[in-house]
C-alpha cells in the first residue's frame, strides 16, 4: 500500500514540478500517531560522520549519512558531503545499498546532500528503483541567499539533475508514517529558543528577507516497545524541540536513543547544561552523537544526562545503534 501511494505521489510530483503534499493515506497528524504500530527490529549504522571509527573500515568527513534497517526495510538518511564517501564507506563496512529505494534528506545543506547523485547513478545500474524516492521537509527547495544574493541551497543545485534520472522528491509538511512505527517529522515546531544553525543566509518572504533558520529540518522518529529513537542530521530545529515533537508523535515513552548531529559544537556551557538537563528529564538512555554535535559538547551532555562512556558516545563512521543491544562505538570511541 505504501509503495503504491508513493508512486502515485511521485507521478504527481513530476507533473507539477514538485508541487505536492504527502499521500493522504500515509500522512497523519501527530496526535494520531500514538495508536500506530511499533517498530520491532531496528539497526542504525553511521556511514558518514566527521571521524573514522576503525582502521580500514571507512573514512570521516564533515558531513552525515546513516543507514536505517527496520523490520525488513531500508532507508538512507542523508548522503554525506562528498560524491562518493557513502559508497566507499558502505563498501568498507560490507554494507549493500543496492536495495535501498527510500532516501530521507534532513535539510538542504551540501554536507547532507552531496552524495545523492552518485548514489542514484551507481545503484540504479543494477536496481532502477535504487535511491528513487527522496523524502524531504516542506520548504527545502526555497533559495538560501547570501547578502549578495547568491543561492547556497545545496539541493536546488542538483534538483533538475536528480529528476532527470526519473527519481522523485516526496515533500512532507507534517508527520508521516513511512513504515509501521517509522515516522518522518517534516518541519518541527520550535517552542524552545534553540538557535542551532550558523547565521548568514536568508529566506525571501512576502515581508522581505528573514534569517534562514532551516525551516525544513526533519528527523526520523522510531516508535518502539522500549522507547523512542530519534535520528537527526544536524538538529537545526533544536534537539529538545525535536524530542518534544517526537513525544507528541510516539507518546510519553522513555527516550531510548538520540542518534546523529545536534549542532552544539559552539554552544555555550549554559546551553549545554540546559540541553542535558532536558534530555535527562525525558529519560534518555543512549546518545550516539556525531557530525556537528562537537566532541566536547558530547562529553558535557554525557555528564549532565548521567550517562556513561558506553551509552553516550562520540559517533565515528561505522558506529551503530541496535534495538535490544545498544551502541557499538567502534574502536576509536570505545
Amino acid at each position: 500500500m505504501f509503495t503504491l501511494q508513493i508512486l502515485k505521489s511521485a507521478a504527481v510530483l513530476l507533473a507539477a514540478s514538485l508541487a505536492c503534499s504527502p499521500p493522504a493515506a500515509a500522512a497523519a497528524a501527530a496526535g494520531d500517531a500514538k495508536t500506530s504500530q511499533v517498530a520491532h527490529g531496528l539497526k542504525i549504522t553511521v556511514l558518514v560522520t566527521n571521524v573514522a571509527g576503525d582502521p580500514h573500515s571507512g573514512d570521516g568527513e564533515w558531513g552525515y549519512s546513516a543507514l536505517v534497517e527496520v523490520d525488513g526495510h531500508k532507508i538512507l538518511y542523508d548522503t554525506g558531503a562528498s560524491p562518493d564517501m557513502v559508497i566507499k564507506n558502505a563498501k568498507a563496512l560490507n554494507i549493500d545499498l543496492s536495495d535501498v529505494e527510500d532516501v530521507v534528506l534532513s535539510h538542504n545543506h551540501w554536507d547532507h546532500v552531496g552524495g545523492l547523485m552518485s548514489l542514484r547513478r551507481e545503484f540504479s545500474k543494477t536496481n532502477p528503483r535504487a535511491m528513487s524516492r527522496v523524502h524531504v521537509g516542506a520548504r527545502i527547495f526555497e533559495p538560501r541567499l547570501t547578502e549578495a544574493g547568491e543561492d547556497h541551497n545545496g539541493l536546488r543545485l542538483i534538483k533538475a539533475e536528480y529528476l532527470g534520472t526519473r527519481g522523485a522528491f516526496i515533500i512532507h509538511d507534517k508527520p508521516t508514517e513511512l513504515y509501521p512505527g517509522v515516522w518522518l517529522t517534516g518541519p518541527v515546531p520550535r517552542p524552545n529558543e534553540e538557535k542551532n544553525w550558523i547565521p548568514g543566509l536568508s529566506l525571501v518572504t512576502p515581508q522581505g528577507r528573514v534569517e534562514d533558520n532551516v525551516p525544513e529540518d526533519s528527523a526520523l522518529v522510531f516508535n518502539t516497545s522500549e522507547g523512542i529513537v530519534i535520528l537527526t542530521g544536524c538538529g537545526h530545529a533544536g534537539i529538545i524541540n525535536i524530542v518534544e515533537y517526537a513525544r507528541s508523535i510516539a507518546g510519553d515513552k522513555p527516550l531510548l536513543a538520540v542518534i546523529g548531529g545536534l549542532h552544539l559544537f559552539d554552544a555555550s556551557d549554559q546551553t549545554l547544561a540546559w540541553t542535558g538537563a532536558k534530555l535527562k528529564s525525558y529519560r534518555i538512555e543512549n546518545l550516539l552523537a556525531g557530525h556537528c554535535t562537537g566532541i566536547e559538547a558530547t562529553y558535557r551532555l554525557r555528564e549532565s544526562t548521567g550517562l556513561n562512556r558506553k551509552t553516550a558516545v562520540v559517533s565515528p563512521t561505522g558506529s551503530s545503534f541496535t534495538l535490544g543491544v545498544g551502541i557499538d562505538a567502534r574502536m576509536l570511541a570505545r
